[in-house]
């Protein structure tokens, strides 16, 4: 199986093991909402049902909330955990999509489910699944921060490092430490629910927290 495979999975697993009604990292969603999210993100694009970068803050979309409204107790959720678990039809362009779409999405969404509740023990991720989230976090990173003042540089326990953004404005640089799967949440905007530590002057750690931190 390919990553996007086994992390689908899991979030399927996830998903089931969470109550429909279960907060999550999502401002305003529900275990529902992020159900129909992913649903309706692979079956109807067009409805604009968010992505990885933003989904943290803009709550659900109309779309979402009215598939997510036809939810109304755990056989209804059930049913549509089971149209996500099984894959995209061959139209959607997430069929096609692979790792470089799905891989972060998929793993960002479980721990939206498991830390929705209050902290969760950090998955310990294989090797294969840590380098492609870094590879994409790499990526995802300089989009994500581009309006920083502040430098990023992200650190992983190995002490491999990427400055993946540059000090502008007088600013510092700000260093986030943590297991690859902990930054990536943290970048993604989930820094609040992510075992990370940031470590810079005050006014910049502080510039980093307020971009990165979720409702």
């Amino acid at each position: 199986m390919t990553w996007h495979e086994t992390e689908r999975a899991w979030l399927a697993d996830t998903l089931r093991a969470t109550a429909y009604d279960a907060p999550t990292l999502c401002a305003g969603w529900q275990a529902r909402h992020l159900a129909a999210h992913l649903v309706l993100r692979e079956r109807a694009p067009r409805a604009g049902a968010g992505a990885v970068g933003t989904v943290a803050t803009r709550g659900p979309g109309a779309a979402t909330e009215r598939l997510a409204a036809t939810v109304e107790g755990p056989e209804d959720y059930a049913a549509l955990v089971d149209t996500f678990a099984a894959p995209p039809p061959r139209w959607s362009p997430l069929a096609w999509a692979g790792d470089a779409v799905n891989a972060s999405e998929y793993f960002i969404h479980t721990e939206d489910l498991r830390r929705g509740a209050g902290p969760a023990e950090p998955r310990a991720l294989p090797d294969g699944l840590r380098d492609l989230l870094w590879g994409q976090l790499l990526r995802m990173a300089p989009v994500r921060l581009r309006r920083l003042g502040p430098g990023v540089v992200l650190v992983r326990p190995d002490d491999l490092r990427s400055a993946v953004h540059r000090a502008r404005g007088g600013h510092g640089t700000v260093v986030l430490r943590g297991e690859v799967g902990e930054l990536v949440l943290a970048v993604s905007g989930r820094l609040q629910a992510a075992d990370v530590t940031v470590e810079g002057a005050p006014d910049d750690v502080a510039a980093v927290r307020e971009l990165l931190t979720g409702p």
